[in-house]
């Protein structure tokens, strides 16, 4: 884990180094002014001219400035290392999740991975920031400060040997309490954004039905988990400070009372008073090193569970990806499905396509219909490898999808998919998702196709009317067409419309089927729809049940052949007699 997230540093290497570099010069420094110091008491102890004096505060005011310096050079390349790492962090995890199939984005909830992307690399920033540079300066002023202690101290240094192992255990003791706790907070830290998301996004339902105590409830028991979750480690960490405060004082009145007591009794052979008083300055750096080094293994400890967390994304190795000698051009349209079955994932119980067998020519028009749940969307995303196929093959323009290049496949495949997303934004920016280089004249021209330049002209600001985050400022209706608009600006050779009408008034789903037919004859075109209406002049129908084709002809030939198309048309012309539209 720790060797996945060091390849993060890259470019920021340089700083990463000069962080501890220059952290050790402070440290050498900070060392060196007790032993100056100690030199000058005695020397004022015994006697001494103003010269010399003189000499060692200037010694000292060089040394002290030399540690400004070099601890100001640290922090500075320190913030730009650290602010970097957790930039290229983001950067790698963002991209990763791009690359994942839909299989791969299933393993993951969103709130999940917003939590991933933010809370987790604010943890990992922060421990990476103390790794360079806090936990250099600790174990190295420890180390001086004890050597140091030992040489001016002798025997008086022993007090660090009882200090240091009840310290120890103590710091064990309380990762070994915490560390479960932060590896579940976390987990419902993802809970609580999934309820922030699903209210946010959901608002004008939770309204519709006067459900705002009933959301609100449900926040605050998310809340108040994370709270006691929290509160129940940071009670435990909470002892880490007296138990530091223990370690210092005792030490503190252990070296006073045995340096008093060796003074004395010595007449101060043993020890002076210069040598006491650096020994005292040597066990504070001590102690405030490993009160530094508590605070790192308190840190280390938040940030293990986020890293591990961040780790997992990262090291989610894509389903599906480009081959090692892909296809670079889609001749045409033709789609074949030979032998197909598939299903999410190994440990699936059934399949949720089985036997497909079909030969779409390019430039067809193919219908798909059937009840929820028959695996309808499911067949169309084979199409451009959104998943792969369990058995068998799909192809299209004679080629098996697997061998294309992923970006020429899905440039060539255009989908609608039942859930139209559109981006904050203007509309102009929303169309040119589907061609960045588009000119006007072709967004206009996909927009009366798809039957939305009639409404976007009769908006105040037209083609540069913002639309706010999730389209919520458009109709259903209105947000499908500008969505199969987009798709429509790919030139794509195959175009699946997946539900794509279901908002739109069957005289407006009549106009843009009679425009794709007319405009775009050369492009396969694959619908699926609820209303038999929208799918009914198709050259092929198929109709869905329970992962397989059921039936597969004209209207005409289904209504005669095939219970199911025959149901479902006699039903919705009973209900309104939608087939006239």
């Amino acid at each position: 884990m720790i060797k996945r997230l060091s390849g993060c540093i890259r470019e920021f290497k340089k700083e990463t180094i000069l962080t501890p570099t220059f952290m050790v010069g402070e440290v050498v420094c900070e060392c060196i002014i007790p032993l100056l110091t100690k030199d000058l008491i005695n020397s004022i102890q015994v006697g001494t001219t103003m010269s010399t004096i003189l000499h060692y505060g200037l010694r000292l005011l060089v040394i002290a400035m030399l540690s400004l310096l070099c601890g100001f050079a640290s922090g500075w390349f320190c913030a730009t290392a650290s602010s970097g790492f957790a930039k290229n962090l983001r950067h790698d995890l963002f991209y990763r999740v791009q690359d994942f199939s839909f299989s791969n984005i299933d393993r993951f909830s969103t709130s999940s991975l917003v939590t991933r992307l933010t809370t987790d690399i604010s943890n990992v920033q922060m421990a990476f920031m103390m790794i360079i540079r806090t936990a250099v300066r600790a174990p190295m002023m420890l180390v001086i400060a004890i050597v140091m202690s030992i040489r001016v101290g002798k025997e008086l240094s022993l007090v660090f040997a009882g200090i240091i192992p009840i310290l120890l255990f103590g710091l064990i003791m309380l990762a070994k309490n915490a560390m479960p706790i932060f590896r579940s907070v976390f987990k419902k830290y993802d809970a609580l954004n999934n309820s922030v998301q699903e209210n946010v996004q959901g608002m004008r339902v939770v309204k519709s039905f006067v459900l705002e105590d009933y959301e609100t409830e449900k926040f605050t028991k998310a809340s108040d988990s994370v709270r006691a979750d929290f509160l129940r480690a940071e009670k435990i960490l909470a002892l880490n400070s007296p138990i530091m405060q223990f370690c210092i004082y005792a030490s503190m009145i252990l070296i006073s009372f045995f340096a008093s007591k060796l003074i004395i009794s010595s007449g101060g052979a043993y020890l002076n008073v210069g040598s006491l008083t650096s020994m005292i300055t040597y066990s504070m750096q001590v102690l405030m090193s490993l009160m530094m080094l508590s605070m790192i293994f308190v840190m280390i400890t938040m940030a293990q569970a986020s890293a591990k967390r961040i780790a997992e994304v990262l090291d989610e190795q894509p389903d599906i990806h480009d081959p090692s000698e892909p296809v670079y051009e889609v001749p045409n349209g033709d789609v074949v499905f030979e032998n197909v079955s598939f299903k999410y994932s190994a440990n699936a119980e059934r399949m949720a396509l089985s036997d497909i067998d079909l030969h779409i020519r390019s430039g067809m028009t193919v219908g798909i219909i059937g009840g929820t749940g028959s695996s309808k969307t499911t067949l169309v995303q084979l199409i451009c490898r959104l998943y792969d196929v369990t058995e068998g093959c799909v192809k299209v323009g004679g080629i098996d999808v697997r061998r294309y290049d992923l970006e020429t496949l899905r440039n060539a495949v255009a989908v609608v998919l039942q859930k139209n997303v559109l981006f904050s934004g203007t509309i102009r920016e929303n169309l040119r998702w589907g061609d960045p280089d588009a000119t006007d004249e072709e967004l206009e021209r996909v927009c009366r196709l798809a039957q939305a330049d009639e409404f976007i002209q009769q908006m105040p600001d037209k083609y540069d009317t913002y639309i706010e985050q999730g389209g919520t400022n458009v109709s259903g209706g209105q947000k499908q067409r500008i969505c199969i608009a987009r798709a429509l600006l790919k030139k794509p050779k195959i175009l699946i419309l997946d539900d794509s009408t279901s908002a739109v008034d069957t005289k407006t789903d009549a106009k843009i089927r009679q425009a794709m037919r007319s405009e775009i004859p050369d492009t396969t075109k694959i619908i699926i729809a609820q209303r038999v209406s929208s799918i009914q002049d198709a050259d092929l129908i198929l109709v869905m049940d329970n992962g397989m084709i059921h039936g597969m002809g004209t209207h005409e030939q289904l209504l005669t052949s095939d219970e199911i198309y025959r149901e479902v048309y006699e039903s919705q012309n009973k209900a309104g007699g939608e087939q006239n539209g």
